[in-house]
């Protein structure tokens, strides 16, 4: 099957999918699909990492599977992606997501070290 057609395969579905979220019905069909689209990108090594990931951050192997899929849609990955492409791509979100650490001291202060006893 030539690239072209398995873009407008996956197009064809992008929008059946889309149009049955809109409506409200079969979210557990737009799940399997979902998964039947992450089996086509991804090998199993790269399958099983992800699962692994999703126990520990649900939210964050989600972010990971929508980005796979918009970039296997787009015609961005060329061909399945592999467990080390999978550590790359975790390793590049989590340069963009790194948080600026900020260390804030703060004294505080007890009866004993009132400056009122020392008439200052």
């Amino acid at each position: 099957m030539e690239d072209s057609e398995l873009q407008a395969i996956r197009q064809a579905r992008l929008r059946e999918l889309q149009a049955s979220a809109a409506t409200g019905e079969g979210s557990n069909q737009m799940e399997e699909t979902r998964q039947t689209l992450l089996a086509q990108i991804l090998d199993n090594e790269a399958r099983e990492r992800l699962s692994r990931i999703s126990m520990v951050k649900a939210d964050k192997a989600r972010a990971v599977e929508d980005l796979l899929i918009r970039m296997g849609q787009t015609g961005q990955l060329r061909g399945k992606v592999s467990e080390s492409q999978l550590i790359d791509l975790l390793e590049q979100i989590n340069q963009q997501q790194k948080p600026e650490t900020k260390i804030r001291y703060s004294r505080r202060r007890y009866e004993e070290d009132s400056d009122e006893e020392y008439n200052l």
